[in-house]
């Protein structure tokens, strides 16, 4: 155990280490300037490359992981009842920490007030899909073809037909003991892969964040920086004040060894920016260094790397309070509380769409009549505060796992406490 404690240090200070060096170098060659050579062989070249194949590995693994160790998990919850229960109970937390994020975020923009006084640029403009239906949305999770599904990283369709594939594996008797050994097994080989890949892991997030800021550098911001910086500061407010409070009072636990824990997915989050990607990291920290019984994390951490979007809620109250205030339109508390409403429900209704965030805030912006044009005013600091909202969701979607498996009796605090010693 000292020894995979000792290791888990040094990776998060490689992954630390990376992080930090690409930045220094994004901002350097930001400050260059992005052309000729620069542009073509390094930002388009090296640090292209190398960003793209880490990324596309991290996400060929998400797939088979998420399926395979579901199975196992819903096989292993041998009482459909307690699997309506930790489904219910799953689901609900994630409501509950999205509305408290959206709330938080609107209650800052309205005593910030970020767009007051801000300058309109006129040809500002901006489209986004539309989000489906409700009735879409509930029919959409049932997959028709779960190859097509799974092809297609359809992670709500992969969540359902893994559910009930496991289901099927319990009602099966003998045969389906049989072939849980063999998801046992294929579950572990994937989990070595995951950790292989982790060694690569530093090289892999300097390639992103160099590039990321090599393009955007600090310059992005000026323009927005008080919008930037309060988004910034509710992010830090929701992560380190509602999930510690909640880990504490609900499942008695200390949000000190909770963040010692999780301290790899959270730094891997802020560089892929992405919690699909950061999904096999989070569930094996989740399991291994939390404590969390696969039964339940193997369906809290897929489903909430889809639907838990507190980060984005974030940034979409803080959005909507400065575009009203840019354009000088005043919300009433009806407006605010279907702001809360809308983000809330959005969260889930969106999940798996491209473009996510932005069609959620499309949403929010049409239900209180705000321009929807209005996006173009902070779209372009949103690649630099999605790095930051990604680590705030992956953490939500391991504080929510906490919280439920305690619930469930399906937390081990000797692994939880263990990981921590020494550190």
């Amino acid at each position: 155990m000292q020894t995979d404690r000792g290791e888990s240090r040094s990776l998060t200070f490689k992954i630390v280490l990376g992080m930090s060096t690409g930045l220094a170098v994004g901002v350097l060659l930001n400050w260059i300037g992005i052309s000729g050579w620069i542009e073509n062989v390094v930002v388009d070249g090296l640090l292209h490359v190398g960003g793209s194949i880490f990324m596309a590995s991290l996400k060929l693994l998400v797939v088979p992981l998420v399926f395979v160790s579901l199975v196992c998990g819903t096989a292993a919850l041998d009482d459909v009842a307690k699997l309506g229960r930790v489904g219910a109970k799953t689901l609900g937390l994630y409501l509950v920490t999205t509305a408290i994020a959206v709330s938080l975020a609107l209650i800052a923009a309205t005593i910030v007030q970020p767009g007051a006084g801000f300058e309109l640029d006129s040809d500002a403009s901006f489209e986004v899909q539309e989000a489906p239906s409700l009735a879409d949305v509930v029919i959409d999770l049932f997959p028709s073809n779960p190859i097509r599904a799974m092809a297609e990283g359809n992670m709500l369709q992969i969540i359902v037909f893994a559910g009930l594939f496991g289901l099927g594996l319990t009602l099966s008797g003998e045969p389906g003991k049989r072939l849980l050994k063999f998801f046992g097994d294929l579950n572990s080989v994937i989990m070595r892969l995951v950790m292989l890949l982790m060694s690569v892991a530093p090289y892999g997030v300097f390639c992103l964040v160099a590039k990321t800021f090599a393009l955007q550098g600090f310059g992005a911001m000026v323009p927005l920086l008080q919008y930037f910086l309060l988004v910034l500061g509710v992010l830090a407010l929701h992560a380190l004040v509602t999930y510690p409070s909640l880990l504490r009072v609900l499942a008695g636990l200390n949000p000190i060894v909770f963040f010692r824990n999780m301290r790899d997915p959270i730094a891997l989050a802020f560089s892929t920016a992405s919690s699909n990607a950061t999904l096999p990291v989070t569930l094996e920290t989740v399991e291994h260094k939390l404590g969390v019984g696969n039964s339940i994390a193997s369906f809290t951490i897929p489903l909430g790397a889809t639907v838990n979007m507190d980060g984005t809620a974030i940034m979409q109250g803080v959005a909507t309070g400065f575009i009203a205030q840019a354009y000088g339109i005043d919300l009433s508390p009806t407006d605010y509380l279907m702001v809360v409403l809308t983000a809330t429900l959005a969260s889930i209704g969106t999940a798996g769409v491209p473009g996510v965030g932005l069609i959620m805030l499309a949403m929010v912006l049409r239900q209180v009549n705000l321009p929807v044009e209005g996006i173009a005013l902070v779209i372009g600091v949103d690649r630099l505060l999605d790095m930051v909202r990604t680590a705030v969701n992956v953490t939500g979607d391991a504080s929510v796992s906490c919280i439920v498996a305690a619930s469930e009796g399906q937390l081990s605090r000797e692994i939880f406490r263990d990981e921590s010693e020494g550190t």
